[in-house]
Formats: C-alpha cells, structure tokens, sequence
C-alpha cells in the first residue's frame, strides 16, 4: 500500500552546485540492446576511460543490481518494466549526485526506456544502441544462455521467444560487429566531449 504521508525535503546543495565541483554534467548513458552485444563489456571499458579523463562515474549492470536492489524480479514482461522503472529511479539519483551514470540493461522494450528519458532533466538521457547482430550474438553467448533458450530450458528469452525493441532515435549507435572496442568508447567518448558533458 502506498504511503500518501510523505513530503518531498529540498536541499541546500543543487545539482548544478555538484556538477560545478565535479567540472562536468551529468548525464546518464542508457545501453541498451540484446544479450551479448557488448553492453557491459563497452560500459566498464567506457567508465574506465572516463576515470582516466577525470570524471566522475558510477556504472549499473543488469546482472549486477538483480543481485541486490532488484533480486525480487524475474524475467516476465512485468518484471522487466518494473527492473528498469526501479533502476531508471536510481539512475536519476545518481545525476541529481553530478556523476556521469552508465547503465548497461537489455530493457528490450521501447516504452519502459521512453519513462526513464522523461524523468530525467532534458538532455540528461542518452541512449546508446550497442548494436549487434542476433546471429553474432548467439555466436558470441558469453553466458551460454542462447544455447539454452534454443533448447527450451530457457523461457521469455530476449531475441529468441521474446521481443527486444529496436531504439527509434538513439543519441549514438555503436555496431560492435562492426567496430572494435576502442572504437566504440572512442565514439562514446567524442560524443560527450562534443557536447561538453565533460
């Protein structure tokens, strides 16, 4: 049951105050796309560069926060708006902080990725389409979780028996079946730098 007793409490320290500290915006980088596309694998390369640069960062990976904050959550349509609806929240916490987010989650759903953009502050939301072939996906399948849903031991599966849907208007694409990783963090890295978000 929700509570109607509660009252938002401003602080004395603005979000602008912290990004002004820190000497950089505070955007939160949304990868999104299928399993095995190199979602993870360019975030923490990503967030390792952005360290050297001196920026402030914290990251968010899928698997991650289902050991933690969302270790209630299965895999049905339900659960997977309700995952990113929770970790959209904590991303949007994490740029009020000044930190520069990434966020590497399937959320294979247009819709749920659309709520998280308009609770952000304008501009704050950039979505990174890590695109990859679904055949190249299943060749990679670092977790062995392709061969699994094609044997049937895995049910609701992304790309498989599940949807995963396509970004309209992504701030930026990297085809990392076609880019090497240095690529596409340099890509990455050229796109924030261009928009003086760091």
């Amino acid at each position: 049951m929700k509570s109607s007793n509660i009252t938002w409490h401003n602080s004395k320290v603005t979000k602008e105050d912290r990004q002004k500290q820190k000497d950089h915006k505070s955007p939160v980088l949304w990868f999104t796309g299928l399993s095995g596309s190199g979602k993870s694998t360019v975030s923490v390369e990503l967030e390792k560069a952005l360290y050297e640069y001196g920026a402030h960062t914290y990251r968010l990976d899928g698997d991650n926060v289902r050991h933690g904050l969302n270790n209630n959550l299965g895999f049905s349509p339900e659960d997977r708006t309700e995952n990113i609806r929770r970790v959209g929240e904590v991303a949007k916490l994490m740029s009020d902080a000044g930190l520069v987010t990434l966020t590497a989650f399937i959320s294979p759903y247009r819709e749920d990725r659309d709520h998280v953009r308009e609770i952000m502050d304008e501009g704050d939301f950039i979505e990174v389409y890590v695109k990859c072939s679904l055949e190249e996906c299943e060749k990679r399948d670092p977790k062995g979780l392709y061969e699994k849903a094609r044997a049937g031991e895995i049910k609701g599966f992304t790309g498989i028996d599940a949807p995963y849907e396509e970004p309209y208007n992504p701030e930026i694409v990297i085809e990392t079946d076609k880019m090497t990783l240095e690529e596409s963090v340099e890509h990455i890295m050229n796109h924030l730098k261009d928009n003086r978000l760091i």
